[in-house]
């Protein structure tokens, strides 16, 4: 049998020569060509890994940039995250949610199930800014609060600049920071993405719809639950020194606290999301949202004069689609 290289395991998630896993879900040999070169992972370590036969396939497989749909549920990984004992929150979908809501739906786009969401679906463009792997720990509180396997989380956010992919100006015929993920068997599902920026009259924030199964996944009418992921104050303030966040440190200085948040406002401990790292490395992040599927979502229009915020850019808001 052809064993991949064992990575290494350390408090940031899995690492290969001391250097965090691009995708943390998949094998070494599975990290894509930017990681093979960073790593000067050679063919005769490959050849030494895997053995002379399979130093062909190796190497093929090692220049695939495709990304990954696995969760951890289907590759074995597991994250100690702690269940939550509190039901999360319903909050808006905000304007841009692209759920089928504001006759804008991605999720019965393919290639929506993903575990990678800073591409477009097309492969194209990126969305750049400092790398966040966030993982949602999703319990069923009708269940004992056991993992809520085989339920799907909707991930979506918007980029270093405040933009939404699909609405805002600029990025309207770009899919990226958007994407699904089936929660595995540790009731764990896991995105790789970016901190998002911060624009004017909304802390900073992901979006999240939890879906019974992936069949049901496909329109916003079947989502069991809707919040959101708070990020800490002193984690923005870091993150948004850099250029790529150009706008974010006023708009975030403009709010001042998160208890000033339309969102946040009225309490957020279930919301707040814990983080590990730095700026110059990135951050591994988590939430453990507890669902019941015995509470009646609390149905909030999605538009831009709703609860949520104005979305878009630090400078403005972004047009509506039409």
């Amino acid at each position: 049998m052809i064993r991949s290289p064992e990575p290494e395991q350390s408090p940031q998630g899995p690492t290969y020569e001391g250097r965090p896993l691009a995708r943390p879900d998949d094998e070494v040999v599975d990290q894509g060509a930017g990681f093979d070169v960073a790593t000067l992972l050679t063919r005769r370590r490959m050849l030494a890994f895997l053995g002379a036969g399979a130093g062909t396939l190796a190497l093929a497989a090692c220049s695939d940039g495709s990304s990954s749909k696995s969760s951890s549920a289907s590759t074995g990984a597991s994250e100690a995250i702690d269940a939550a004992t509190e039901e999360i929150p319903e909050e808006t979908n905000g304007p841009y949610p692209a759920d089928g809501s504001n006759n804008v739906n991605i999720l019965q786009e393919s290639g929506i199930e993903r575990s990678d969401i800073t591409t477009s679906l097309d492969g194209g463009n990126r969305a750049d800014g400092v790398p966040l792997t966030f993982t949602f720990k999703v319990t069923d509180m009708a269940n004992a609060n056991k993992p809520f396997t085989g339920a799907v989380v909707y991930l979506w956010q918007c980029d270093a600049q405040g933009r939404y992919s699909m609405y805002s100006e600029g990025v309207e015929n770009e899919t990226f920071l958007r994407g699904i993920q089936k929660v595995g068997r540790d009731g764990n599902a896991r995105f790789t993405t970016i901190v998002p920026g911060c624009y004017t009259g909304r802390w900073t924030h992901l979006h999240f719809e939890v879906y019974p199964d992936l069949a049901s996944a496909t329109d916003v009418k079947n989502a069991i639950a809707t919040s959101q992921v708070a990020f800490p104050h002193k984690m923005l303030n870091d993150v948004y020194r850099r250029t790529e966040y150009s706008g974010s440190a006023k708009a975030l200085a403009q709010i001042g606290r998160i208890e000033n948040d339309n969102v946040f406002g009225d309490g957020y401990s279930l919301q707040m999301g814990t983080f590990t790292g730095d700026p110059d490395t990135g951050y591994r992040g988590s939430l453990a949202a507890a669902v019941d599927i015995n509470t009646e979502p609390a149905a909030r229009p999605a538009g831009p004069d709703g609860p949520g915020g104005p979305g878009g850019s630090p400078g403005g808001q972004p047009p509506r689609r039409n």
